[in-house]
């Protein structure tokens, strides 16, 4: 075999830095393709070495280990093993290793040396390793791992001109025979993986010895759960008694303004349209703008101090138990904010069945939309009073509501991976940020953009429905004597409806704010309150009530605690369809979607209801 045939690869874990590698060493001297019958990118170019000859340098896509869980593992195991199409085996096996994360990217280093190829060792990223207080012995990492270990940092061309030099001298060792290394198990390579780190340290800063502890703790299988699920019951805490007042500020300014209107215009249908209509039902949304904002705090500063990764790996367990991998966790976090872009993010799991499961399921993580509406009746109903040393109760009826979602999107999980998208778990190994301080300019603009997006949404979305339904309310107008809302539009459309949801408890009211929260969830606050304006047009005290107050009239406690249920799995959201049709490519799964989902919210709002009943709650 000539020499110019000759080939190296890049392998390594995700995130290891083997692209920038690649793109040092070989400059513009390189092809994109991909190969042949998969969709894995293949990237080769010209590696120049210190002799003036070339060889060809493949950069193979990352994987943490050679039993492939995805395409581009598979397509990686096979490169190595020379069975991949369209691609000679490699003579030389180059390593690249994070050194700021040395221990992780050991595991696999292990697995690739077992197979006996000409291999090299690329420690990475040197100099972030550096920055963070560790300062590591190439050396005795060479020792330990029996292979040259060259120390590199690729963005600053470092240490590059060493690395060719080694892969130039493998290439010469290049044989007929491989030498395989003596089988290692996974836990041994793990333990070996944690020695060979220690040991190739020289020196490390405290910083670096505390985070490594606080590791220990926050990623233990005992201890992490409960520190987890303590810091969400904070959370949602806090949404209730931080916002309290600013939340009582915005709703005095909405009322002085629809005060003002009524002052300065005349008694007209106008009049009525901005108080009643818009005043009334998009001011009992923007209301609840405090405790958004203070619940995406949290979310910004968990994300930001690199806890959010932390709290994937830790719920990869409970993942695993109803079928799916921690690679269907990131979506779901996300859905948590919005399932669109939770829906969207499971372009990233490659188990066609783990990411069909993971998009069903996904609107069953409580999303913002629902907080408006879970505030305002938990607001009505549910006393203001502690239950224990700063425990809220109110806090833990919301905390218990995100729980009980997320305890239905398992048991969903588990019963859609044992019937319609049964198949066999996908494995998950993610890489874990390092712990950093967020900073204030970084979370004042991500709850800006919050504080928009949900603005924007009650100028746009909520306003338009709010004046459409204000307009089915009034028209045609009431005779004599004859409530407005039993005459109009809207009321015939909620008698049908009420038929169907009266068995569960829910009364005309609320099965008139169901219908236009279909276009989003927070819209059926904005109903109930123009409603109950409209309702109430000729009467000033009840008017001047607030929406709880209303509510309080015209509820029971078992109808909004079943109403609560509803919101818990109802699909009140078309935007979240449409999404769900584009990622599945047809209508199929959208409409099992809305059928599921839909059924179990008037399961669990029937039996809630008649629950809450038989223990004479109402």
């Amino acid at each position: 075999m000539s020499r110019n045939a000759c080939v190296a690869a890049l392998v390594g874990n995700p995130n290891a830095g083997k692209s920038a590698l690649f793109n040092a060493l070989t400059g513009a001297r390189q092809k994109i393709a991909n190969y042949p019958g998969v969709t894995v990118e293949r990237k080769a170019g010209r590696l120049i070495l210190p002799s003036g000859e070339p060889m060809e340098l493949v950069d193979l896509p990352g994987s943490y280990g050679l039993n492939a869980t995805s395409p581009d593992e598979e397509v990686t195991r096979k490169v190595i093993m020379g069975e991949q199409v369209g691609q000679a085996q490699p003579d030389v096996l180059v390593i690249v290793l994070d050194a700021s994360n040395l221990e992780q990217h050991l595991v696999f280093a292990q697995e690739v040396l077992e197979l006996g190829r000409p291999t090299v060792v690329a420690l990475n990223m040197v100099d972030l390793a550096e920055r963070d207080g560790l300062t590591l012995d190439p050396a005795a990492l060479e020792t330990a791992l029996g292979v040259p270990v060259i120390p590199t940092v690729a963005v600053r061309r470092r240490g590059l001109a060493e690395l060719s030099a080694a892969i130039a001298e493998a290439r010469d060792r290049v044989s007929g025979e491989t030498a395989p290394r003596a089988h290692v198990t996974l836990p041994e390579r793990r333990m070996l993986a944690h020695e060979m780190a220690h040991g190739a340290i020289l020196s490390e800063t405290a910083k670096h010895r505390i985070h490594a502890r606080m590791d220990r703790v926050l990623l233990h299988p005992w201890l992490g759960p409960p520190i987890l699920l303590a810091l969400l019951f904070v959370v949602f805490q806090a949404v209730f008694s931080w916002a309290t007042p600013f939340a009582d500020v915005l709703d005095a300014g909405v009322s002085g303004i629809g005060d003002l209107v009524k002052t300065a215009l005349p008694p007209s249908l106008a009049r009525d349209l901005l108080t009643d209509g818009v005043i009334a039902g998009v001011g009992a949304v923007i209301v609840f703008l405090p405790q958004i904002l203070i619940l995406f705090f949290f979310i910004l500063t968990m994300e930001a101090t690199g806890y959010m990764a932390r709290a994937a790996f830790l719920m990869d367990r409970l993942m695993a138990t109803v079928g799916l991998s921690g690679r269907s966790f990131i979506p779901l976090l996300s859905s948590f904010a919005c399932a669109i872009p939770g829906i969207m993010a499971t372009r990233s799991i490659t188990d066609p069945k783990d990411r069909l499961t993971t998009i069903l399921i996904a609107p069953l993580m409580t999303c913002s939309a629902r907080l408006p509406v879970y505030a305002v009746i938990i607001a009505a109903f549910i006393p203001h009073r502690t239950v224990g040393p700063g425990f809220g109760l109110q806090g833990l009826v919301l905390f218990g509501l995100y729980v009980f979602g997320v305890v239905g999107a398992m048991v969903v999980a588990l019963v859609l991976r044992r019937s319609v998208t049964k198949g066999a778990a996908s494995g998950f190994i993610m890489e874990l940020p390092k712990y950093q301080l967020p900073t204030v300019k970084d979370l004042a603009l991500g709850l800006f953009q919050r504080a928009w997006i949900f603005l924007r949404r009650a100028g746009t979305m909520i306003f338009t429905v709010t004046v459409v339904l204000w307009f089915l309310l009034n028209f045609p107008r009431a005779g004599e004597g004859q409530s407005q809302v039993d005459a109009s539009i809207a009321g015939h459309i909620a008698n049908g409806l009420a038929v169907v949801v009266e068995p569960v408890g829910f009364n005309r009211d609320i099965a008139l704010a169901i219908i236009p929260a279909m276009a989003a969830r927070e819209v059926a606050v904005s109903s109930l309150a123009t409603t109950y304006a409209v309702d109430n047009a000729n009467d000033e005290d009840a008017q001047a009530n607030a929406l709880e107050d209303q509510l309080k009239a015209h509820w029971t406690l078992p109808t909004a605690l079943a109403f609560l249920a509803w919101f818990v799995f109802a699909p009140q959201c078309m935007s979240t369809i449409a999404v769900t049709r584009r990622e599945t490519n047809g209508w199929k799964w959208p409409a099992f979607m809305l059928a599921y989902l839909f059924g179990l919210a008037y399961l669990a709002a029937g039996v809630t209801f008649w629950t809450a009943r038989a223990f004479g709650l109402g």
